[in-house]
């Protein structure tokens, strides 16, 4: 078994760390309605009860010893207001009732999380969290280098996703995953060591991105020509040969010749 499994039919993962089994997820977005509303004037009823309902779930369903969120647990940046303080804090209850830790490696939206649920969420450094071979980032910053050392890498903050069109020009979007081995280059040049330096593993580390768990919050597309990837390090970092993936499990093939 793959060191992280992706749980066939939803954007989540089971991460193997050697002591302990996490379920993973990437960008929960709580409280996005209300960023929508006041972002993009669109109005929509708050899904934050479907949201914690499935991922109770899929804690119910694969029995982790940990819950790891891959950044922007709250959509609001800075400090989280009314909406997202409801929603983060009936998820917490949920998973106290069940003796479930969460874990955050804050993304981009989660600045005023540390202050606001500190005591409750186990917030990791920005440069990311390690935990045995398996290393969690956001990705819209480098990661630390002891993270790069990890067997696998998850990610977030792309919530990547492929556009699929039939042979009349009817097209549809669709979550995906991506996944692929890191090259050690580009993080070698940002930390300013010679390639070597790293110790970059045989084989390389793997990289898995995370398609985002919420299901309003839009995202990269991975196989449109002239698309830009968020993160500072791809696609450089990340080999021609990363493939693409459904939530199914269906394999696309490289990214790049989709």
């Amino acid at each position: 078994m793959a060191v992280v499994e992706p749980v066939p039919g939803d954007p989540a993962a089971v991460a193997d760390c050697g002591d302990e089994r996490a379920l993973v997820v990437a960008d929960y977005h709580a409280g996005i309605e209300t960023g929508l509303r006041y972002e993009r004037g669109v109005e929509l009823p708050s899904d934050a009860d479907g949201r914690r309902a499935r991922l109770l779930a899929l804690a119910e369903q694969v029995d982790p010893d940990r819950v790891v969120v891959l950044g922007d647990l709250v959509h609001r940046i800075g400090d989280p207001g009314a909406d997202e303080r409801d929603e983060v804090g009936a998820l917490l209850d949920a998973l106290d009732a069940r003796n479930l830790p969460l874990t955050l490696v804050p993304g981009n939206h989660d600045g005023g999380v540390a202050a606001a649920y500190g005591d409750r969420v186990d917030v990791a450094d920005a440069g990311g969290y390690r935990r045995g071979d398996v290393g969690f980032v956001h990705g819209h910053t480098w990661p630390d280098r002891s993270v790069l050392g990890a067997r696998t890498i998850c990610m977030g903050h792309e919530h990547p996703q492929v556009r699929l069109e039939d042979e009349v020009g009817g097209g549809r979007a669709e979550k995906a995953w991506l996944r692929g081995p890191l090259r050690a280059e580009p993080f070698a040049a940002e930390l300013g060591v010679d390639p070597a330096a790293l110790a970059w593993p045989d084989p390389p580390p793997e990289l898995v991105v995370f398609p985002a768990f919420n299901d309003r919050s839009g995202g990269t597309w991975i196989n449109v020509e002239g698309q830009s990837f968020l993160a500072p390090f791809l696609p450089a970092a990340v080999a021609e040969t990363a493939e693409a993936y459904l939530l199914d499990g269906t394999r696309l093939g490289a990214y790049r010749r989709l």
